[in-house]
């Protein structure tokens, strides 16, 4: 299904988009050295419950994991980069830690997704993961305005993190969102130009660029969820809800430096 919202579902897009980027920055700013995985799940379903949001999550059963999910937030660390399962783990200095977030607020989600370094120590290679999928967000998101295809934006990102180095895996990549988090069309992390579905305002696109430092290939955790590198090697992943508009793409998953307090609170108008 792909689903191409009215005004006043993009207005509420707006605010499902600002409190999944206010969860994020607020769960990053709480997780040290010493944090544990399942204190991060519990921290996003405090948040999540007190803004009057539903998880996409803890009942989300596809095809491709063993479900129910069964927990808030995705947690994947260093060689971990997709569906990570949070797990009884600390965190340690120098990890590698993505947190992937999707809620519905009001009949509309938003999925989006952060990759950082813990601690004090900023190993290289993880730096410039992180950074080779910031640009190739940014460029897909550039690609993304009315009248280009799905095939662009593909183009775009891969282009970036191939530049950089990186092989690309298509088998997971964005995807459409609205009322449900995961819908048609599907974005690949690489494509062919002015192939594919044609983007029209009103439509709400979750992009991903992930990229593995030395292979394309991922093994499953036997948790049934939590993707892997083949090789072991360190992984990131950066994501934002997007709408289509007459003027260009919309990021909707930035946080608003009202939307999260110091106390590490998330609010979202009612």
């Amino acid at each position: 299904m792909i689903e191409i919202l009215n005004p006043a579902e993009v207005a509420r897009a707006r605010d499902t988009g600002a409190l999944v980027g206010g969860i994020l920055q607020a769960l990053r700013s709480r997780c040290t050295v010493g944090t544990n995985l399942l204190e991060i799940d519990r921290w996003a379903a405090t948040m999540i419950a007190e803004a009057g949001a539903q998880s996409c999550y803890v009942d989300y059963a596809p095809s491709f994991g063993r479900g129910p999910f069964g927990h808030h937030i995705c947690t994947a660390v260093n060689d971990a980069v997709l569906h990570g399962m949070p797990h009884d783990q600390a965190l340690a200095d120098g990890d590698l830690l993505t947190l992937d977030l999707a809620v519905s607020l009001r009949g509309i989600a938003a999925d989006a997704a952060i990759s950082f370094v813990v601690g004090g120590s900023r190993p290289p290679e993880s730096v410039a993961l992180i950074r080779a999928t910031e640009r190739a967000l940014d460029a897909g998101i550039a690609a993304a305005v009315p009248g280009a295809r799905v095939g662009d934006v593909s183009h775009a990102i891969g282009t970036v993190l191939a530049e950089a180095g990186y092989a690309i895996n298509t088998e997971f990549g964005g995807h459409g969102i609205g009322s449900t988090m995961h819908q048609d069309p599907h974005v690949a992390n690489s494509g062919r130009p002015g192939r594919g579905y044609v983007l029209r305002p009103g439509l709400l696109l979750a992009l991903e660029p992930w990229a593995m430092a030395d292979t394309d290939r991922l093994i499953t955790d036997a948790d049934g969820w939590t993707l892997r590198s083949a090789t072991g090697c360190r992984t990131a992943h950066s994501e934002h809800t997007i709408a289509i508009t007459s003027e260009g793409a919309e990021i909707l998953t930035l946080a608003p430096r009202s939307e999260t307090s110091a106390a590490g609170h998330v609010m979202v108008a009612q």
